[in-house]
């Protein structure tokens, strides 16, 4: 726990083998250290090292007698003990006899625990990312994720604007081993579309057709399982096949018509490049740096850009799931970084813990140049992004987010902004 929150805390092996009726307070060491006989060390090692299963929870010290009393009721006092606390040096303590017996500053010990990881990581992976990630645990500076917003994402944007009788049709495209699509299309609907699940056999059989529907979502996932490389096979069925290909061109060119690529739809739409208005610099993505497939929450900034689906939002800085093995934005394969620089097509970029854009592992998980992991087209209607922000929509889907976002009146996250911005635009 101290290492995940990179604080110190200050731990009483003693309190464990006394029963929480007996002891006071964690600051009362002393009294009941001179009250208890010589079998108390005894005690101690019994209970630290036993195969019982145990749980560590955290409480504020103005709730530990209700919580107390919760465990006296079901029958638990004789196993529940008060064993630390945080402290304000950053070092791991251990005290017995009322005495400190050790310290340790927080970052060493995590460096010493987390170096066989470290080690193995060295000899699978790119070893240039194994010491990056390593070398950031020692920063006792970092402040972690702070995430900064730039709009009220608490206001449905899109709610004053759009006519309540509409709900245009999006057809949320899958592949075979694609996944997501039901948080997409839970995301979607709550913004007040209608969503339909779309896989491409439909499309090749004439059972659905893109001309019926006013946007499509390419969702995220492992189109083929990856093996005919990310994205690339599920972008071949389209460009190898004359039907879906005059199909596809055709809804790229409908000037009312948007899209939305995530992770392998985002691969799949860049491999399509060339067939959509405007996305002729976007690069192709490829194996991550890292030499891994990267799942985290990582903190993304969104960009000024003319895509419709992050209108108002520029300047944020907000935690994102990603989840690729190949999201690198390879820019000698195909593309220019320059060209979208130039015309401000940037849609997003990972930022370090200070806000600034990275290339430096962890943090940005795949190594793109500027940290770019989202493109957009000169008139905003098609977006690609290798986050996943239909996996994080509402707070309670993030492993962490400020406390306050879990208050929203809807419970809506930052990123559901996304979603009610293509509303807005399609009214």
């Amino acid at each position: 726990m101290a290492f995940a929150s990179h604080c110190g805390i200050s731990m009483n092996v003693d309190m464990i083998a006394v029963n929480v009726g007996q002891e006071a307070d964690w600051g009362d060491a002393k009294n009941w250290a001179d009250q208890v006989s010589g079998r108390r060390h005894e005690q101690t090692l019994r209970a630290l090292f036993n195969e019982e299963l145990g749980a560590v929870i955290q409480i504020r010290r103005a709730d530990r007698e209700a919580v107390f009393t919760v465990l006296r009721n079901l029958g638990l006092s004789a196993y529940s003990h008060v064993i630390a606390k945080p402290n304000t040096t950053g070092r791991i303590e251990i005290w017995r006899d009322a005495k400190n017996i050790f310290a340790e500053p927080r970052e060493t010990l995590q460096k010493m625990w987390a170096n066989t990881s470290y080690q193995i990581a060295r000899l699978r992976d790119n070893p240039a990312c194994a010491d990056s990630e390593f070398s950031l645990l020692g920063q006792v500076t970092d402040k972690g994720m702070t995430p900064t917003l730039s709009f009220d994402s608490a206001v449905d944007v899109a709610a004053p604007f759009i006519n309540q009788n509409s709900r245009p049709k999006i057809a949320i495209l899958r592949e075979q081993g694609v996944n997501s699509h039901v948080e997409m299309a839970y995301a979607i609907n709550w913004a007040g579309f209608d969503s339909y699940d779309v896989h491409m056999s439909d499309l090749l059989s004439g059972k659905a057709k893109l001309t019926d529907f006013r946007g499509l979502i390419a969702c995220g996932g492992f189109s083929y399982g990856d093996v005919l490389g990310a994205g690339e096979g599920w972008a071949k069925t389209i460009l190898f096949n004359s039907q879906l290909r005059d199909q596809f061109s055709s809804f790229f060119h409908r000037e009312e018509s948007f899209a939305l690529g995530v992770c392998n739809g985002c691969q799949m739409m860049s491999n399509l490049s060339e067939m959509i208005p405007g996305a002729q610099a976007w690069p192709k993505f490829t194996r991550n740096q890292s030499e891994q497939y990267e799942a985290r929450l990582v903190m993304a900034e969104v960009m000024e850009s003319p895509s419709i689906f992050t209108q108002g939002m520029a300047g944020s800085q907000l935690p994102i799931a990603i989840a690729h093995g190949e999201g690198f934005a390879n820019f000698s394969q195909q593309g220019s970084l320059e060209q979208l620089q130039q015309r401000g097509l940037e849609v997003m970029r990972f930022v370090d813990h200070q806000g600034n854009p990275t290339e430096i592992y962890p943090m940005n998980p795949n190594g793109s140049p500027n940290g770019l992991t989202g493109l957009t087209t000169p008139d905003g209607r098609f977006t690609v992004m290798m986050p996943h922000p239909e996996r994080v929509f509402r707070a309670v889907q993030m492993s962490w987010c400020p406390p306050e976002w879990l208050n929203t009146p809807d419970g809506a996250s930052p990123w559901m902004r996304l979603f009610r911005n293509a509303r807005r635009w399609a009214n």
